[in-house]
């Protein structure tokens, strides 16, 4: 199937590694264009060159308001073009909703929350129709994740916010898809079953609560993400889509 992703031009977010640097490669390894983009400049560096050609870093952090207009313009002066933003963040520090400090929410909500919604709105801004906006969110956005407090406080929100904007932007001819990742298989999920001092145990448990019995790869996540940013989702906006191996039990 071709997704029609061939030189189309994408800023995906917190791409250095894990879901957003699968998704760059998926939509790399399908003719796209991407500008990746992490807190690191060496690692953002090195994550782009692996990518290819058609792959550039910039070394931005999505708490700072000055990244989103930087970010879409580094797309528009190497690669003559912008279709579409995946913004993705790192997770927010776990914890129960009683151990998590006043500056670990504010530092979550500007990363997470204000961050997602400043890229967003830029990227609104300069889009025109066939446009994408996708947003990594989690599957707490439907069922609290025991021990992430503050993702829990934050991803709804922001998916609320998505929706918000599918609806305000789909006359434009602009989509806003997000996507639901539960347990996939990357650094940031290993640390968390690290943190139940048998790691080995954790992850049985989690998969054993999975229908498919497995944690997900970030290469399924990240062809995931190719094709709801790709043309070939064209009527698809304001959804929530799960990338969990039906761990979500409702409908």
């Amino acid at each position: 199937m071709d997704l029609g992703l061939k030189d189309r031009v994408y800023v995906v977010t917190g791409a250095s590694r894990g879901l957003g640097y699968a998704s760059a490669r998926a939509l790399a390894a399908d003719g796209a264009k991407v500008v990746i983009s992490s807190r690191d400049e060496g690692t953002v560096t090195d994550a782009a060159a692996s990518l290819g050609p058609g792959a550039v870093g910039v070394a931005a952090d999505n708490a700072d308001p000055a990244a989103a207009g930087r970010l879409v313009s580094a797309a528009r002066d190497r690669f003559g073009r912008f279709d579409g933003i995946l913004i993705s963040v790192g997770g927010p520090a776990p914890g129960s909703a009683a151990d998590n400090t006043d500056e670990q929410w504010r530092a979550a909500f500007d990363s997470v929350f204000l961050g997602a919604v400043r890229l967003a709105r830029a990227a609104a801004a300069e889009l025109t129709g066939g446009g994408v906006i996708g947003f990594v969110l989690s599957g707490s956005v439907h069922e609290p994740i025991p021990g992430l407090a503050i993702s829990n406080g934050l991803r709804p929100g922001l998916a609320g916010f998505a929706k918000s904007l599918a609806d305000d932007l789909g006359p434009r001819g602009i989509r806003v898809v997000g996507l639901l990742p539960s347990r996939i298989d990357t650094d940031r999920v290993r640390e968390l079953d690290a943190l139940s001092g048998d790691p080995g145990a954790a992850r049985a448990a989690a998969e054993a609560r999975i229908p498919l019995r497995r944690y997900g790869t970030p290469e399924e996540f990240g062809n995931t993400a190719a094709f709801l940013l790709s043309p070939a989702a064209s009527y698809l906006t304001g959804v929530m889509v799960p990338v969990d191996g039906g761990a979500r039990h409702g409908f």
